[in-house]
This record gives C-alpha cells, sequence and structure tokens, in this order.
C-alpha cells in the first residue's frame, strides 16, 4: 500500500516512509492511495470470527503488499491481547468499551500496533528513532507504555502543565528508561504545535529520524478501524440503522470509524460528540472549519481546538464537505451536561460513564430522540472511569476502586521536565539533550 499526502496527492510513499516519517514534509497527512472493500462473505462471517481473526482479514487487506502474513499476525496478535465488550446500557444503546488494556484507555490498541509496526519495518536498521508524541491525557501513557524498552527507540511526550489528570500523569512520568516527559507551560494546541514544528524543521530532521505516534501517524490511526468491526460483529440482529457516537478531541478515531465504513462496514451514521470545543460540530452545522484556543473542560482529552485529523476525515468523503456533513452529524455539551448524564445513567442502569465516555452517549441520545425508532446505537467508552476518579467520584458521591494496574503507577517516581511553549526551546532541548541518542 502507497499513502499521499493531504495537502498533495502526487506526494506518494512507501508504507515505511508513511511510518516512519509520521507527518509528510508539507505538514499534510498519510493517507492510503487506495482504500480496499472487504468481500460480502467477510461481513457474513464476522458473528463467528474472533476479534484477532477479524484483525488479521483486515489488516491483511490493507497491508498484504508491505507485510508478509505472518508478520500481519504477529502484529494482531500483539495489538489485539485484551478484548473490547460491547456492554448494554439502554435499551438499543450499548457501549463499547475500550479500556481493557494495559492503560486503561482506547488508545492502547493503536499504541501497541504502532510499536510493534515500527520494530518490524526497522528491523536490522541502525539508526535510532526518536517519538514525539503531544498528549492531552491518554495518548502519552499509551504511547509511553507502549514503546516502553523497545529497542532503538526515544520517546519524548509532551503535556500540557496542570491539564491532564494525576493518574494520566503518573502513567507516563514514572516511566524513566527510554521515555521522558515534557511538561509544558501552555495547553495541548501547543504541545501539537512544537511537535508539527520540529517535524518541519530541515536542521532537526538532518541530525535525527523523528517520528509521531499521535493518531497523525497512520500506524496509530488505521489500528483503530478494528473494533468498529468487532462491534459490529457482536451487537444483536435488528433491522435499525445503526448509529456510532464517538467522542472526540483530535478526531482521529472517528477518522478509524470512517475507514471501517469506507471499507464496507455498513454504519449509517457518525456521531462527531465534543465537549465545548466545538470547532467540527460547528463545522457540520454548515460553517466554516476554524480552529480555536481550546477550552479545559471534565473531559480533558478533548479538550482541542485545532484538531490535527480534520483534514483526514474530509479526505476519507473525497473532500466532499456536503457527503461529510450527510455522513456525520456533530453535538457538543458543557460540563453540566455530562455530569448530568453520569447521574442519570448511573442511578438508572448502574452503568458507569468516564466524563468523555459521557459526552459520547448525549450525542448518541440526542440524535436518536431526533429519529425515534430508527437506530440501534453505539457510543465509546474510552477510558476506564478510575483515570477520573476524582470528577467521577464528586459528580457520583462514590469512592470509586482503582484497579491495580492504576495504582502501580501511583506508586511510581514522578520524572519530569519542565518547559515554555517556545519552539526554540524544545528545539535546543532535542539537539542538547539527544545527541547520537543519549541523554
Amino acid at each position: 500500500m502507497h499513502f499521499y499526502s493531504t495537502n498533495n496527492p502526487n506526494h506518494i510513499v512507501s508504507l515505511k516512509d508513511a511510518v516512519v516519517k509520521g507527518l509528510a514534509p508539507d505538514q499534510g497527512l498519510y493517507m492510503p492511495t487506495e482504500i480496499p472493500v472487504l468481500p460480502k462473505e467477510f461481513f457474513e462471517n464476522l458473528p463467528k470470527m474472533s476479534f484477532r481473526e477479524i484483525g488479521f482479514e483486515v489488516i491483511g487487506a490493507l497491508f498484504i503488499g508491505d507485510l508478509t502474513r505472518d508478520q500481519i499476525k504477529e502484529l494482531v496478535d500483539h495489538t489485539l491481547a485484551f478484548d473490547a465488550p460491547l456492554v448494554k446500557v439502554e435499551e438499543d444503546v450499548y457501549a463499547l468499551e475500550l479500556f481493557h488494556g494495559p492503560t486503561l484507555a482506547f488508545k492502547d490498541f493503536g499504541a501497541r500496533f504502532c510499536s510493534k509496526l515500527m520494530a518490524i519495518l526497522m528491523e536490522g536498521e541502525e539508526r535510532k528513532i526518536r517519538v514525539l508524541v503531544a498528549t492531552s491525557g491518554d495518548t502519552g501513557s499509551a504511547v509511553a507504555n507502549g514503546f516502553f524498552k523497545v529497542n532503538g527507540v526515544e520517546v519524548i511526550v509532551l503535556y500540557p502543565k496542570g491539564k491532564v489528570s494525576k493518574l494520566q500523569e503518573m502513567q507516563f512520568t514514572t516511566l524513566g528508561e527510554n521515555v521522558t516527559a515534557l511538561e509544558v507551560d501552555g495547553v495541548f494546541d501547543d504541545c501539537q504545535t512544537l511537535v508539527k514544528q520540529a517535524f518541519s524543521d530541515v536542521e532537526l530532521n538532518q541530525k535525527m529520524l523523528l517520528t509521531s505516534a499521535n493518531s497523525i501517524n497512520v500506524a496509530r490511526w488505521i489500528p483503530q478501524c478494528l473494533y468498529y468491526f468487532y462491534a459490529f460483529s457482536r451487537l444483536p440482529k435488528n433491522n435499525k440503522k445503526l448509529a456510532i457516537s464517538v467522542p472526540s478531541g483530535n478526531f482521529g478515531n472517528l477518522g478509524a470509524g470512517i475507514l471501517a465504513e469506507r471499507m464496507g462496514l455498513p454504519i449509517d451514521t457518525f456521531i462527531a460528540s465534543t465537549n465545548v470545543n466545538r470547532v467540527v460540530p460547528d463545522f457540520l452545522e454548515g460553517n466554516p472549519f476554524q480552529s480555536k484556543p481550546s477550552v479545559a473542560t471534565i473531559s480533558n482529552s478533548m479538550d482541542v481546538g485545532n484538531p490535527s485529523n480534520f483534514n483526514r476525515l474530509l479526505a476519507l468523503y473525497g473532500n466532499d464537505e456536503k457527503l461529510f456533513r450527510e455522513k456525520v452529524k456533530g453535538f457538543y455539551f458543557d460540563d453540566v451536561d455530562t455530569q448530568k448524564a453520569m447521574v442519570q445513567i448511573k442511578e438508572e442502569t448502574g452503568y458507569i460513564m468516564d466524563p468523555h465516555g459521557a459526552v459520547g452517549y448525549l450525542g448518541l441520545r440526542n440524535y436518536m430522540k431526533m429519529n425515534p425508532g430508527e437506530y440501534v446505537g453505539i457510543f465509546l467508552e474510552t477510558a476506564h472511569p478510575a483515570k477520573f476518579k476524582s470528577v467521577v467520584d464528586e459528580t457520583l458521591g462514590i469512592d470509586l476502586p482503582i484497579p491495580e494496574r492504576l495504582m502501580a503507577f501511583m506508586k511510581g517516581k514522578k520524572q519530569v521536565l519542565e518547559m515554555g511553549n517556545s519552539f526554540q526551546e524544545f528545539k535546543s532541548f532535542l539537539t542538547t539533550d539527544f545527541t547520537d541518542g543519549h541523554r
């Protein structure tokens, strides 16, 4: 498979170049030149297939020209080492729980896939890769743990000071080894900008091999399509249309769902559910896309005012804004709405949602109310509620138990370097502290 830049369709690279470089030289995102459509027989057999069997067929259709069948199996087995159960919450409403991996967040799927694929593609290479990752919460922990102690890889995590939960922070600041955490005096968009500037800096890229493990990298983005196929395979049969609501910040997860739909998965409607950082819902209402400064909320992983994957969403629909707006509906909610939903669902069903899942639930509920009786719906629960324990406890009036996997991180020693949001300061850090791959 080959990949083109969203900023220049004539700029085409191999899978290895797309993964290792992460971002195109013109700052575009890489997209597959062709999206394979899976055969009818595959969809007929889905209910009988395991998660890994589904993954093998989907990744095989995408990468069979680049990887051997054994490599694809190794990649899928490593990625899908845990379940993603579909849990009934209300009549015709299901939660797809994506938090059963090592760091209890959906990004474990993409991070494990990305680290394993990079190891396969870089086998025999002497160069050391430096992975730069900006995070508003779960990306940092998933990537740091996915690449922890991977030979030949240095990971640098940039996160906004005081704007991620304590549990999230401890998951990537206590590892050490080949993981360095930079606490940036700014917001997530500042961190993301620093990473993008590093990729476009000629001097830096001549000195070192830089790549990304954010959802801008195809190796982080593509594997997320797998759990959409799996969710569909576990959905009870009915004659209703299917709507999937995705709580969204940088919009890679929604893009992966659209990729699955482009490959033939019969999803009738996507719902882009956000907090008050509403630039995409505003666009879907007919307004021009316009980035804005991000606003802090209790669903902090979605506090993104300039989502990197927006152009990827457009590209998936052939840059047809009308088609995009027909297929994807947008809703946004403030913290009060989010907390009310968390309380309501806990009281009515006993199900505990984290604030991001609650935003996804609200988007789905609103859309289904507008189309009564027509849809069965799935909303994505992207993180374990305990990762946002203070918000969940205060909202629900409970003392939510913390899983042992999270408690283990809380016992670690925080190792972090403070930094401003100046690119020159970041560049100086990279060239000074990472010369020849040594800190």
